[in-house]
């Protein structure tokens, strides 16, 4: 028994070991060696545990390494006001992370069922993070595809989005478990092919950009003090400043929550702004407030500071933008702290919306979060030209989260054809082609503002088109071949210390 229990502690300390390792993948390094390396030695592993239990914990724990250093930036909110909420950064990152490793454990469950497990954890774990992505309103942050974000495999997402990427990387993993030399011959041949697609793709021209001029400003508000009384007017100054520094452009785009103030209580404020961009419209991410709620908003000013278009952010972030059923609450008990009815969280708006702003084409605006979402923006109610993506990504730190988030960000470039402009209180502010490579961008952490034209957009593709469709036929596939293939590797005897 003691050695049994040896033998498994040894098992979960590489288990969690070799998620750390996967990790690595993401950005802002981007070893995608490294995630393709670990997890083809977490699939011997699981081959080698002799039961279901066994499988859950290795799969678990793997998958807990896995986002503890992945997700790393979840602990940046709780310490911008470290006296009050640093002491929870460690319990959200340890609950979020071993919360989402049930998705991994699950898969290694799963796997068992198949006749060649190697290739059912593949099929499984594609379907169980495309599932992450959407219960409890979905979080497919950190998902295995994204590690190629940036190379040019990351053009196989224009036929089946991220999920794409992740089957690839888990069966470029998977193969050389399976079919040992033959299957690393199998696994070099797969992202050859992908890599001539990406190559090949990234080769053809894209449409001329549009000649209208785009100013994206990027304050630099430090989160610390973004709502700080005290330096509201200093921040709002430094948004003013940009927008009129060398005369005003055709369109000037504010980040998310850019402005201190409120136009309901503040209406001199939308005069202030237009005055500065001589009257040309500005996009601003602002607060708004209508029949008691609140929202978080884009809202398009100009001519005398009238609004010409106007979008609620409809896909909120669980405990930081509202808290889950916290209106029933209100309803049922009365409790209104966490009441969006009540006006003491956000409401959501209506959902994916495409504004039509004339000369500058048809947009679908992005408010922070919302652009992790694929299934989201493929929801769009019609072809835009461009997608706006405003953010405030000073709640994400400066080492890792700023620059996951804009690398999902760009990725929605690649799946539907269509150029990005990103404008980010202080983080990633960029400008990004219809195929996803970025064109221009402000440097991290600066006051500044850059202009450009609008990149041309591509005709539809087939993720555009057909959504998760293909990779559901191939997922399916997948999933019938590992069903009636045959063992190649006994899972009935692990080697000693595994």
């Amino acid at each position: 028994m003691v050695e049994a229990w040896l033998v498994g502690k040894r098992r979960a300390a590489l288990a969690f070991g070799l998620g750390m390792v996967a990790a690595l993948g993401q950005a802002p390094l981007g070893f995608w060696w490294a995630t393709i390396l670990a997890l083809s030695g977490l699939i011997l592993v699981l081959q080698r545990v002799p039961d279901r239990r066994g499988a859950f914990l290795t799969g678990w724990l793997a998958g807990a390494g896995y986002f503890v250093l992945g997700l790393n930036w979840i602990v940046e909110p709780f310490l911008i006001d470290a006296a009050a909420t640093g002491w929870m950064a460690p319990f959200a990152v340890l609950l979020l992370a071993f919360g989402l490793g049930l998705f991994w454990g699950a898969a290694a469950v799963l796997a068992r069922f198949a006749k060649t497990p190697a290739l059912g954890f593949a099929a499984a774990f594609v379907a169980l993070e495309w599932l992450r992505g959407v219960v409890f309103t979905g979080f497919p942050w950190a998902m295995l595809g994204h590690v190629w974000i940036g190379t040019p495999l990351d053009q196989m997402a224009a036929l089946g989005g991220p999920s794409l990427l992740s089957l690839v990387t888990l069966l470029a993993a998977a193969l050389p478990v399976v079919w040992r030399w033959r299957g690393v011959s199998g696994s070099g041949l797969l992202l050859a092919t992908g890599l001539g697609f990406g190559l090949w793709r990234l080769a053809q021209p894209l449409p001329d950009p549009g000649d209208l001029t785009l100013r994206l400003v990027q304050p630099n508000a430090e989160q610390s003090a973004k709502w700080d009384a005290d330096r509201a007017q200093e921040f709002f100054n430094r948004l003013l400043t940009l927008t009129a520094k060398g005369g005003p452009a055709d369109l000037t785009i504010w980040p998310e929550t850019a402005v201190p103030y409120m136009l309901e209580y503040s209406p001199e404020v939308a005069g202030m702004v237009v005055a500065v961009s001589g009257g040309r419209p500005v996009a601003v991410g602002i607060q708004r407030e209508e029949s008691g709620r609140f929202y978080n908003s884009l809202r398009v000013l100009e001519g005398e500071g009238e609004q010409t278009a106007l979008y609620d952010k409809a896909h909120l972030v669980p405990f930081g933008e509202y808290i889950p059923f916290g209106d029933l609450a209100y309803d049922w008990f009365g409790l209104r702290a966490f009441a969006a009815q009540a006006g003491n969280t956000y409401s959501a708006g209506s959902g994916p919306q495409v504004l039509d702003l004339g000369r500058f084409g048809k947009v679908l605006p992005l408010i922070c979060y919302e652009a992790i979402f694929p299934r989201d923006v493929n929801a769009m109610p019609e072809r835009a030209d461009w997608m706006l993506q405003i953010t405030n990504d000073a709640w994400f730190g400066v080492w890792t989260g700023p620059f996951q988030h804009f690398d999902q960000a760009r990725l929605r470039a690649v799946e539907q054809g269509l150029p990005l402009i990103r404008v980010a209180n202080t983080g990633v502010t960029a400008v990004v082609d219809a195929r996803g490579r970025v064109v221009a961008a402000l440097p991290f952490g600066t006051m500044d503002a850059l202009d450009t034209p609008i990149p041309g957009a591509l005709p539809p593709t087939p993720y555009a088109r057909w959504g998760d469709g293909l990779v559901a036929l191939l997922l399916a596939g997948l999933a019938g071949l590992a069903m009636i293939g045959r063992r190649r590797v006994a899972i009935d005897a692990p080697p000693p210390g595994v």
